[in-house]
């Protein structure tokens, strides 16, 4: 799949349901954002800002008018989920752009949301873009227990604050699927491996487990990655979320073991950042990038357990 492109998501009895490459960090197959073309049709994670003209382009694509667009929401505020709704607030003027209520003020004023972003991700902001202002008149905020009703589709929304304090996940019980944002990880269809994502300041290991048993709890048959696309795991749900778990649970013991001997955090994060074998799925660059910033959020956990 190419940057760029728009595909039916096929995935068990999914229906109404597209999803675009955004070429997230000039990456393909990395990040996602989807579409369900219903009576209110709604799209699913922004991305980082940079590709919103892609969105529009899929949107074009699927016959559909902006301005019939009825709701634009995301599953956290992590700006590679969040980064374009200020913008697709101003194409889409009709839509209500439904935020997790926790971080919704810091996309109606994201200077403090900036700024943290810039610290997490370092070097990997010349890929950003700065994120516009949402009207708070145009922000619906969303709790655990809400639904947004599309029609034939609606949205269920579970707090999942394991990766994020801000992060829900989005149950569509029509197409058997979640909405999963990071709560179950990064998936690398071309590679069919699940990894961590652990990123700071708020990652805390024991809630992203509750978080990944809520999700089998669920039990979906697909679940929709925003990094990357849709998987099918029919009755292997439990399973492949169960390995997600200890994926990210040997993660955590890695960086604490290696933590434990060497003098300094920045050795840690030079030691797992040039050990990644990711860049075979994305690019060298991203893939040391992801790594230096997942371990800082694994050693943000391991101080604030202590």
């Amino acid at each position: 799949m190419d940057i760029g492109d728009v595909r039916e998501v096929t995935a068990g009895d999914c229906s109404d349901l597209y999803y675009l490459d955004t070429g997230m960090y000039e990456t393909s197959g990395y990040g996602a954002v989807y579409i369900l073309n219903d009576d209110r049709p709604a799209i699913v994670e922004t991305g980082i800002g940079t590709n919103h003209d892609l969105i529009l382009d899929a949107l074009a694509e699927l016959d559909i008018d902006p301005a019939d667009v009825e709701v634009v929401t995301m599953t956290h505020i992590h700006l590679d989920h969040a980064g374009g709704a200020g913008f697709l607030a101003e194409a889409c003027p009709n839509a209500d752009i439904c935020i997790p209520a926790a971080g919704a003020s810091l996309l109606a004023d994201p200077g403090k949301l900036v700024a943290g972003t810039k610290n997490a991700v370092g070097d990997q902001w010349q890929f950003y873009v700065e994120p516009k202002p949402i009207p708070e008149d145009r922000i619906v905020e969303l709790e655990g227990g809400d639904a947004i009703d599309l029609g034939d589709h609606e949205l269920r929304v579970h707090g999942a604050p394991g990766h994020a304090f801000h992060q829900v996940v989005f149950e569509d019980p029509a197409n058997d699927a979640v909405f999963t944002g990071d709560a179950a990880g990064i998936w690398i269809p071309n590679r069919e491996e699940i990894v961590e994502t652990s990123p700071p300041s708020d990652f805390d290991l024991e809630q992203c487990l509750e978080d990944v048993e809520l999700l089998a709890e669920i039990d979906p048959d697909v679940l929709l990655y925003t990094h990357f696309g849709p998987r099918y795991v029919g009755d292997d749900a439990e399973r492949v979320l169960e390995e997600y778990a200890t994926v990210l649970t040997e993660w955590v013991s890695a960086v604490e073991t290696e933590r434990a001997e060497l003098d300094a955090d920045e050795d840690v994060m030079a030691h797992f950042a040039s050990a990644t074998e990711k860049g075979e799925a994305w690019n060298e660059q991203k893939a040391s990038a992801e790594a230096a910033m997942n371990v800082r959020g694994v050693i943000g956990y391991l101080d604030s357990r202590e």
